[in-house]
């Protein structure tokens, strides 16, 4: 076997998981839709949120400022997410790496330094 489809061949399982989720995603919702329950009554229609009643609207506009920490937390936890591996492996990365991430952890509270300079994370 030459080395390209040796290479191949490791990623066989890796493909069959997936194929096997896929088909039984698909078994589960046709199963569901063929034996589910049909009968449609109020208490079904009704909107379920931990026991309580709904008040408002659905489709209420939230505060952009709402957005602005959601998308900042997502931005500071993906740095997380590079600096861990780069952490363990650091000795092995050398001089270079450590430069690179430093550069990397820079730009980041720059960003960070202007976002609260904008006052993104204020509640008020």
């Amino acid at each position: 076997m030459t080395d390209s489809m040796q290479t191949l061949s490791t990623y066989v399982p890796i493909l069959v998981m997936v194929l096997v989720g896929i088909v039984f995603g698909v078994q589960f919702m046709i199963f569901s839709e063929l034996l589910g329950a049909k009968r449609k009554t109020k208490e079904k229609e009704t909107t379920y949120e931990s026991g309580m009643e709904p008040y408002g609207s659905a489709r209420e506009r939230f505060s952009i400022k709402f957005y602005m920490v959601a998308v900042s937390f997502i931005v500071f936890d993906i740095e997380v997410v590079f600096m861990y591996p780069w952490a363990v492996q650091m000795q092995k990365l050398g001089m270079g790496a450590f430069a690179a991430m430093s550069i990397f952890i820079v730009i980041l509270l720059i960003g960070l330094y202007y976002e609260i300079k904008k006052g993104g994370i204020q509640w008020d």
